[in-house]
C-alpha cells in the first residue's frame, strides 16, 4: 500500500486523538525515509522547507527538510500537542522557559539522533535546528492542526502569531504576521523596550 493510503487508514478514523493514540498510529504506518524524502520541502532561504502529508479537523502531518546550521526561531505550537519524529540526521533542540516578562530563556539544548521520536506538549517553546552539513528530515505529527503559533525573535524582543502557513520564523509577508505582541525586560537599568 502506498504512504499516503496507509496514513489514510491510520489516522482517518481518529477523532481528537491523545498523544498514545497519535504515537500509535504513526507507529502503524511504517514509514521510511525513502517513502517520506519525496514529501520534505526544500528549505531555500528557511531553516527548513515543510510539506504538509495529511489534515483533517483533528489532525496534521508534516514533512520537514531542514537547511545545515540554521535555527528556527523559538515558537510554541499554540493549542496544539505533537510528536517529532527524526528519520534522517540529527536534530539540535533546544527547550525554552518563560521568564516573568515572557520572554524565552533556554534550560536545556539535546542533540536527538536519527531513528528518536520526542513529543511537544501544549505550551512549550522549542526550537530546532540541522547542526550538521548533512540530511535532517523530521516528520511531525500534532493534534489539532496548528493554529495561533507563537513565533520569538529574542533580538527584537518581540513575538508573533503567524497564519497557519508560516514556519518558525518571523514572517516575511505581512498578511503570515497575525498579531504582534512587544515584550519587555523589566531588569535592572533597562526600561520597557
Amino acid at each position: 500500500m502506498h504512504l499516503m493510503e496507509r496514513i489514510s487508514s491510520a489516522f482517518d478514523t481518529l477523532l481528537r486523538p491523545t498523544p498514545q493514540q497519535l504515537r500509535e498510529a504513526w507507529e502503524n504506518v511504517g514509514a521510511s525515509l525513502d517513502e517520506i524524502l519525496p514529501y520534505a520541502g526544500d528549505p531555500g532561504v528557511y531553516p527548513y522547507g515543510r510539506k504538509k502529508l495529511y489534515a483533517s479537523q483533528d489532525i496534521e502531518i508534516l514533512a520537514m527538510n531542514w537547511a545545515a546550521r540554521r535555527p528556527c526561531a523559538p515558537h510554541d505550537h499554540g493549542q496544539s500537542f505533537g510528536w517529532i519524529n527524526v528519520m534522517s540526521g540529527t536534530v539540535r533542540h533546544t527547550l525554552y522557559t518563560l521568564d516573568q516578562d515572557d520572554i524565552p530563556v533556554p534550560f536545556l539544548t539535546r542533540e536527538e539522533p536519527c531513528g528518536s521520536r520526542y513529543f511537544a506538549p501544549r505550551s512549550v517553546v522549542h526550537s530546532m535546528e540541522n547542526p550538521s552539513d548533512g540530511l535532517t528530515v523530521t516528520l511531525h505529527l500534532y493534534a489539532p492542526p496548528i493554529t495561533g503559533m507563537r513565533v520569538y525573535d529574542l533580538e527584537r524582543c518581540a513575538a508573533c502569531v503567524v497564519s497557519d502557513d508560516c514556519g518558525a520564523w518571523w514572517p516575511d509577508e505581512q498578511r503570515q504576521l497575525v498579531r504582534r505582541i512587544k515584550l519587555s525586560r523589566a531588569t535592572a537599568g533597562e526600561g520597557a523596550m
